[in-house]
C-alpha cells in the first residue's frame, strides 16, 4: 500500500504527534550517510535526523571507491545521534539502503581486504569487453536483466583476479557495503533482493545466483550471501547493539535494499503509471512493475526487487557529478538558473556528458566527455548550458527505450539533489523529453522510501502521507524543433566517437 493514500504532506511532524510505530531509516549515498526517524504515515520526525558527509576517492584510471570501515563509523555516529531517550520503546524497525552495485572483499573474520568499489569504478572496462566476447551477451541480459559492464560484479571480479590475485585468495566472501555494515553491527549479512540484483549476478526471474556468470569469473556461489526478501524482517538486535542504542533494543532490522528501489518508493513512483527521474550525483529513469517484464529492452536493466516486483529503467553516471565539475572547473558564481531558463541557442556547445563512463543505454564504460562547437566566443555559461542539455539528452535516450515497456506511465516524478538545487534544469528536461516533469520537493526521498518499505511490514493498515511536490514543468512547444535537431546531432556524434 506504499504511497497509495494521502493523509497529509511529508512535512516533518513533532514526536508527540507522530503515529506509532516509528522506524529508523539509514541511507548511504554518494555524498554522505544519512539517518532519520519516521512515523507510521511516512513523515519524518522533527529534530531526529543526522548526516555525515563523505565522498568517493577517484583517480584518472577510473578508480571510484570508499573505505567501508569509514561508512560503518558513519552509520554508528548516526545511530548515536538518533538514540534519543524520548523515543522510549516506540522504534519498531531499522532499515538501510546503500548506493547500488557496491563490492567489498572480506576475509573469514569479516575484515575488509579491499576498498568498497562503487558503481562508478571503471577500472574493469577491459575485462568487461573480454567477457562480452566470451559470453552470449543477449542471453546474460535476458537472464540477469543487466549488461556486462564495469558497474557490475562479473568484470570487477575478473579484474581483481588479474590485478590483485592475493586479494582474491584472501577474500572468503564478496559483500555489498550494506552487508559489511550489518555484519559488524548485527553479526549477519542480510542482503536484500534488490541489492543482490544490482550486482548483475542474480537471475531476475528466479532470484538465484547466476551459475554461468559465476563460472566465468571463477567464483563460487558460497562466496555470496543468501538473498533475503525485503519484506521479511530479521530478528531484533541484541547484545552490543541493544546496549549501545537502547531505543533500538526491541526493533527488527530489515534486509539492506538498493537506493534506486527506495528512491522510487520515496518519490511516489510505485506502479506502472509513474516514472521516477532521479537526479543526484548519478541519475536514472525507473518504473516499478508488478511482475518481471517478458523481455528487457536493449540498453536498459531490469532488477528483481522482491518476490514479485521488478524495477525497469536505465542509469546515468554523471548528473550531479557533472554539475559539480562544471562549477569547480569553470568557477561559476552559483547563479546559473537563469542560464537554464533562457531560450535555447544554436551556438550552445553540444556535449556528450560522460565524465566517468556511460551506463544506459550504450554501456560504454570507458567513454569520456566530449565538447563540440566551442569557439573563442564561447562563455562559461554556454558550456554550462550545453553540458546540462547533454545530460537531459542522455535521459531522453533512456526514456525512448522505456516508453514501450511502460505505456501507461503518464507522470515523471523528479527528485534528488540536482532537482532541488537546480529546479530550472527540470524545464530543460521537460523540453527534451516532450513530457511534463513534476518536481518532488520532499527532502531525502530515498531515505523516506527506505522507511516506507519497512512500514509496509510493520504498519500495513496505516494510511501513508504523500510526497510533497512543487511545480510541474510543461514542455514549451516552440522548443521541440531545437531539441529534435540537437538529439540527432547528439546521436551522430555518439555513433562516431563512442560507439564507433
Amino acid at each position: 500500500m506504499t504511497g497509495t493514500t494521502s493523509v497529509t504532506g511529508t512535512t516533518s511532524v513533532g514526536l508527540t504527534e507522530a503515529v506509532d510505530p516509528l522506524v529508523v531509516a539509514l541511507d548511504v549515498g554518494s555524498t554522505g550517510t544519512r539517518g532519520g526517524v519516521y512515523d507510521a504515515t511516512g513523515r519524518p520526525v522533527r529534530g531526529l535526523r543526522h548526516k555525515v558527509p563523505h565522498g568517493f576517492t577517484t583517480r584518472p584510471d577510473g578508480t571510484s571507491e570508499i573505505d567501508p570501515a569509514q561508512v560503518l563509523r558513519e552509520v554508528a555516529e548516526i545511530l548515536d545521534a538518533l538514540d534519543d531517550s524520548r523515543l522510549g520503546a516506540r522504534v519498531r524497525g531499522v532499515a538501510l539502503d546503500t548506493f547500488a552495485a557496491s563490492l567489498v572483499g572480506v576475509d573469514a573474520a569479516g575484515t575488509a581486504v579491499t576498498a568498497c568499489l562503487t558503481y562508478a569504478d571503471s577500472r574493469s572496462a577491459a575485462h568487461a569487453a573480454a567477457l562480452r566476447r566470451e559470453l552470449d551477451v543477449r542471453a546474460v541480459h535476458d537472464r540477469t536483466g543487466t549488461m556486462i559492464h564495469p558497474s557490475y560484479h562479473a568484470p570487477r571480479l575478473r579484474w581483481l583476479a588479474a590485478t590483485a590475485p592475493d586479494v582474491v585468495v584472501r577474500s572468503s566472501s564478496w559483500w555489498s557495503l550494506g552487508e559489511y555494515v550489518y555484519h559488524h553491527l548485527l553479526g549477519t549479512t542480510a542482503v536484500g533482493t534488490s541489492t543482490a540484483a544490482w550486482t548483475g549476478l542474480l537471475d531476475r526471474r528466479t532470484g538465484a545466483w547466476d551459475t554461468e556468470l559465476l563460472e566465468a569469473t571463477g567464483t563460487d556461489p558460497e562466496r555470496f550471501s543468501a538473498v533475503h526478501d525485503p519484506g521479511v524482517p530479521l530478528t531484533p538486535a541484541t547484545g552490543e547493539v541493544a546496549r549501545r542504542w537502547p531505543t533500538l533494543a526491541g526493533a527488527v532490522w530489515f534486509p539492506v535494499v538498493s537506493d534506486g528501489f527506495a528512491s522510487n518508493v520515496g518519490a511516489g513512483a510505485v506502479d506502472a503509471t509513474s516514472i521516477a527521474a532521479a537526479a543526484a550525483t548519478s541519475g536514472a529513469l525507473r518504473v516499478l512493475l508488478d511482475a518481471p517484464p517478458e523481455t528487457v529492452p536493449d540498453g536498459l536493466w531490469s532488477y528483481r526487487v522482491d518476490a514479485g516486483r521488478s524495477l525497469l529503467g536505465g542509469a546515468l553516471n554523471d548528473v550531479g557529478r557533472a554539475v559539480t565539475w562544471l562549477s569547480e572547473t569553470l568557477r561559476l558564481d552559483g547563479a546559473q538558473g537563469a542560464v537554464l531558463l533562457a531560450e535555447p541557442s544554436a551556438t550552445t556547445p553540444l556535449v556528450l556528458p560522460y565524465l566517468s563512463g556511460e551506463r544506459a543505454p550504450g554501456w560504454a564504460g570507458d567513454a569520456r566527455a566530449v565538447l563540440t562547437g566551442v569557439g573563442a566566443a564561447t562563455t562559461p555559461d554556454d558550456l554550462y548550458r550545453g553540458t546540462l542539455e547533454g545530460v537531459a539528452l542522455t535521459y531522453a535516450r533512456v526514456a525512448d527505450l522505456l516508453a514501450p515497456a511502460a505505456p501507461d506511465a503518464d507522470r515523471i516524478m523528479a527528485s534528488g539533489r540536482v532537482a532541488k538545487d537546480l529546479p530550472e534544469w527540470l524545464q530543460v528536461l521537460a523540453d527534451v523529453l516532450g513530457r511534463p516533469v513534476t518536481h518532488v520537493t520532499a527532502r531525502r526521498s530515498t531515505l523516506r522510501g527506505t522507511a516506507l518499505l519497512a512500514l509496509d511490514v510493520l504498519a500495513p493498515a496505516v494510511a501513508r502521507s504523500s510526497p510533497e511536490t512543487g511545480a510541474t514543468y510543461e514542455p514549451v512547444p516552440g522548443r521541440a524543433g531545437y531539441y529534435r535537431d540537437r538529439r540527432g546531432r547528439f546521436e551522430a556524434l555518439y555513433d562516431a566517437l563512442v560507439r564507433g
